[in-house]
């Protein structure tokens, strides 16, 4: 391997050159890069170290897949790609898939990946982690770059944050060599050819036929239904919906990561009844939202078949992805929404009262029932009340950031806890993968100083679990909260066979999570009550430190595959045949 050693690369720079990490690192740096994690080895260690010693922040992770996590959150929150750095070969498998999750995710990303020798990997000789990284990444990314010479480490870094920002944005991968890691050049030679990404997210505004067209659909429709998605959220569209909204009182459904965009309490919406909203729209203008799966594709039962689509994008070939697209609104989100807007005044669009009414009826209903679940003092806790305690602290911290991951941990905290800020909710998002959270809670850390709650299921937090020792090395404000039940959906599952073992689904209950923090100097909590929960969350978020708050559900508490059990197929003949867990099963309200 040709790695450079940092006494070597210092001398270098003083004898009047500077080399391939030293120039990687500024040019990352001219491009507005402040954090970059990662976990380092051949050939990049001192990669690493070089980055931090000219002033990017470097967060060491337990693993790349985390790293790779905890980068694309910091790029939903901002808009800009921060970066990920792994090592070759199994460290860059590693990051693979949480590469493309940024990519399906939408959130901007970079992930550097140091790679062995080129002619050895190409001619199959035998490397020591020999792959061709870069071939390897191309379905994962937006795109996959190698850099072989120096000199063109600027042309890659530009090309990457326009990449990585624009249209819909994603994850780009950049292949760093060890032979390119050693190659140096003239400190006058490469500040003459260091340059940086001019506007590398330009605005896009859709045509004025096309606004016309969609106010004209709003303005005749008897039921219109705006529905927010996490593509408003990453466009910082906030002001422009809110107004959009206020000026038309519309109601809107808002997707998982878009809450907070317009605060939950806010009488327009209808997360409280979306089986009743979905079914009964004529006109759905989808603002950064896609019909895919969580939105049903945007037929079937839970849609009025005879409901017309206005949709905005930036990526013209995601029309009609699934159905018919009445009105196409191609542009970014923050420009059409303006132009919306300003179309107003010559279009003027009001829901009719009588929709919000019903809508109005339906979410009174539905509030009542979910307040009595949500209130109950039951022991041993079931997931609602658990999640019921914690709303009340978050209920008087508006600006927690919150980390969800699991399965029914996911679905009835969604449901459960509001939220009233823009880009405070990380979860899995589009791709629906578990082992994101930690990662995503260290990445809002970093990135904003301010609290972050972690929520996940026992079976989750075994995904990613051991990144709680990088939130105590570097003092993060995270609480991890751990809902354990015992197992995959819960833990009084058995097994279908004689020979003694745990189910499939059956993880250790009667075990304390909290303890691992205490390993590692953090505060630990043991809740078994929601008086206990609300009040050891209230103590860890407003401390400022790395706490840990292990709340006991009970055993049986949760259904299999959460509210998606319709995409868990069940066996026409044999012991799970008659499963209680079927395709009604399925909650309005759960997908993201």
């Amino acid at each position: 391997m040709a790695e450079a050693t940092a006494e070597t690369q210092t001398a270098s720079t003083e004898n009047n050159l500077t080399d391939a990490p030293h120039y990687l690192a500024e040019a990352l740096i001219k491009n507005g890069v402040k954090h970059m994690y990662g976990v380092v080895g051949i050939p990049v260690t001192d990669f690493a170290r070089i980055a931090q010693g000219m002033g990017i922040r470097f967060i060491a992770m337990r693993h790349e897949a985390d790293a790779v996590n905890a980068a694309a959150a910091e790029g939903f929150l901002t808009g800009r790609p921060a970066v990920a750095l792994t090592v070759s070969a199994p460290g860059f498998l590693n990051g693979l898939a949480p590469l493309k999750e940024a990519t399906v995710n939408g959130f901007p990303v970079i992930m550097i990946g140091g790679s062995s020798t080129r002619n050895v990997v190409d001619l199959h000789e035998g490397e020591y982690e020999g792959l061709d990284q870069m071939s390897y990444a191309v379905p994962f990314s937006k795109e996959s770059m190698r850099l072989d010479r120096i000199e063109d480490i600027p042309l890659a870094v530009a090309r990457a944050m326009h990449i990585a920002s624009s249209g819909r944005p994603g994850g780009v991968y950049i292949d760093f060599p060890d032979d390119t890691v050693a190659q140096t050049m003239t400190v006058e030679d490469a500040e003459a050819n260091m340059w940086t990404a001019t506007d590398p997210a330009p605005s896009v505004r859709p045509t004025d036929e096309s606004i016309d067209k969609a106010l004209e659909m709003l303005a005749a429709a008897k039921n219109p239904l705006v529905v927010i998605g996490k593509g408003a959220a990453i466009a910082q569209a906030e002001n422009e919906v809110q107004e959009f909204i206020n000026k038309t009182d519309i109601p809107y459904q808002p997707m998982s990561m878009a809450k907070g965009l317009i605060p939950d309490t806010d009488p327009h919406s209808t997360a409280s009844a979306r089986g009743m909203a979905l079914k009964n729209a004529d006109v759905v203008l989808l603002i950064g939202a896609r019909l895919n799966w969580m939105l049903g594709f945007g037929r079937g039962k839970s849609w009025n078949p005879d409901a017309k689509f206005i949709q905005i994008d930036i990526d013209p070939s995601e029309m009609e992805n699934a159905r018919q697209i009445a009105c196409p609104l191609v542009g970014d989100i923050k420009s059409t929404m303006k132009a919306l807007n300003e179309g107003l005044e010559k279009t003027p669009v009001k829901a009719p009262e009588a929709w919000r009414q019903m809508l109005q009826t339906k979410i009174d209903e539905n509030n009542a029932k979910f307040a009595a679940r949500t209130s109950a003092d039951t022991v041993p806790m079931g997931h609602f009340n658990a999640l019921g305690a914690i709303k009340k602290v978050t209920d008087r911290h508006h600006d927690i950031y919150i980390a969800n991951e699991g399965a029914n941990s996911l679905d009835i905290c969604r449901n459960v806890i509001d939220m009233y800020m823009p880009r405070h909710r990380l979860d899995c998002g589009t791709w629906g993968v578990m082992g994101c959270g930690t990662g995503y809670a260290i990445g809002a850390a970093v990135t904003t100083g301010k609290p972050v709650l972690y929520i996940g299921g026992d079976s989750a937090f075994g995904f990613d679990g051991m990144e709680v020792e990088t939130a105590c090395r570097f003092h993060l404000p995270i609480t991890f909260v751990v809902l354990n039940n015992g197992g995959i959906y819960r833990g009084d599952f058995e097994n279908l066979g004689n020979d003694g073992d745990p189910s499939p689904l059956t993880l250790s209950y009667d075990v304390h999570y909290e303890k691992m923090i205490e390993a590692f100097g953090g505060k630990s909590y043991y809740a078994t009550t929601p008086e206990e929960v609300e009040q050891m969350v209230e103590e860890a978020v407003t401390s400022g430190k790395t706490c840990f708050v292990h709340v006991q559900l009970a055993i049986y508490a949760g259904s299999e595959s959460g509210h998606i059990g319709n995409l868990n197929p069940k066996p026409v003949v044999g012991p799970l045949a008659t499963s209680e867990v079927t395709a009604n099963d399925y909650v309005h309200g759960a997908h993201m």
